[in-house]
């Protein structure tokens, strides 16, 4: 019915996960939409592709963009294969064709009975990068994602070999981040934490300041630095007052180690931090970004961005 696999030459071993176990485990992976890109993801995949990925699970409430995501890998490597079937108007021995390979007849299928939203084609096509993801993201919750994805998956392609590659594949896209990223659901290790994001999300909407240290210091707003020198100072930790300093004072998260709510997250590098935001879990920062901008929430990583490093402050004095 429905996939035909152009890159086949390179499996990887994966002991396959039976029965419930692995129902289990895969729905608690990716079950729901709450993974946020991981370097590995940032570096591998197009943009272009990754947004679509990620706008694509609207479609399918609680699907991770993570399974659309390696789903596109396995496939075409994000529709960079040289393989049959991947470029515009070809089709592979199978029939397959496209950067998430359907059959046309699938294809076909899926779109009649899910009207695409606008962005592809007219009419929509399978080796448009729109249409096919959309298209998938339709495909695996009409096949049971994400409330049984190994089912959704095998209906993909009738293969464990393949639902293990495309789990495996999405661990790596995707980091499902602690926390909540949501102001009115705070979440974090310790009651001091808690108060200094309580702190900065009751700054939300205030201007940003050019070396403005907030209302208590009889400054309209704040800038990057300032918001987060404040909120700590709430919770009584002493931060200094630029982001190089608050860099530099440390201590800093390990490379590959979870982000945990109130860390401090750098943009820049070592010896010259330009911007510094405060985590609040599920990828998302509070921060002053920059000028004509308010206080606000953002993902804390995007694409081109320059991230450097992730600072868990500790009590150092009262104040």
């Amino acid at each position: 019915m429905k996939i035909g696999i152009t890159i086949i030459a390179a499996i990887i071993a994966i002991p396959i996960l039976i029965g419930g176990l692995a129902e289990a485990l895969a729905n608690a992976l990716f079950g729901s939409n709450s993974t946020q890109p991981s370097q590995v993801a940032l570096d591998d995949i197009p943009s272009d592709y990754l947004a679509l990925y990620q706008q694509a699970t609207a479609v399918c409430p609680g699907l991770d963009w993570s399974i659309l995501g390696a789903i596109g890998k396995i496939e075409t490597n994000h529709g960079r294969s040289a393989l049959p079937g991947v470029a515009d108007g070809t089709s592979n021995a199978a029939g397959a064709r496209g950067p998430m390979q359907f059959l046309q007849s699938t294809f076909d299928s899926v779109i009649a009975r899910h009207p695409l939203t606008p962005g592809g084609k007219n009419p929509p096509s399978p080796w448009d990068k729109h249409d096919a993801i959309y298209a998938a993201a339709y495909y695996l919750c009409d096949s049971g994602a994400p409330k049984d994805l190994r089912k959704a998956i095998f209906a993909y392609n009738h293969a464990d070999w393949y639902v293990n590659q495309v789990l495996a594949q999405a661990q790596k896209y995707g980091q499902t981040m602690p926390g909540t990223g949501d102001c009115t659901k705070i979440q974090a290790p310790t009651a001091a934490v808690t108060t200094a994001i309580t702190f900065a999300c009751s700054q939300l909407g205030r201007p940003y300041q050019w070396g403005g240290d907030g209302p208590a210091a009889g400054d309209a707003g704040f800038d990057c630095s300032g918001l987060t020198m404040q909120a700590y100072h709430a919770a009584g930790i002493t931060l200094p007052r630029t982001a190089q300093a608050q860099y530099n004072t440390g201590p800093l998260v390990p490379t590959g180690q979870p982000l945990l709510p109130g860390d401090l997250i750098f943009y820049g590098t070592p010896n010259h931090v330009h911007h510094v935001g405060l985590y609040l879990g599920a990828g998302k920062i509070v921060h002053a970004s920059t000028f004509n901008e308010p206080v606000k929430i953002s993902s804390y990583r995007w694409n081109g961005d320059d991230f450097l490093a992730a600072s868990r402050p500790v009590v150092v004095s009262r104040v």
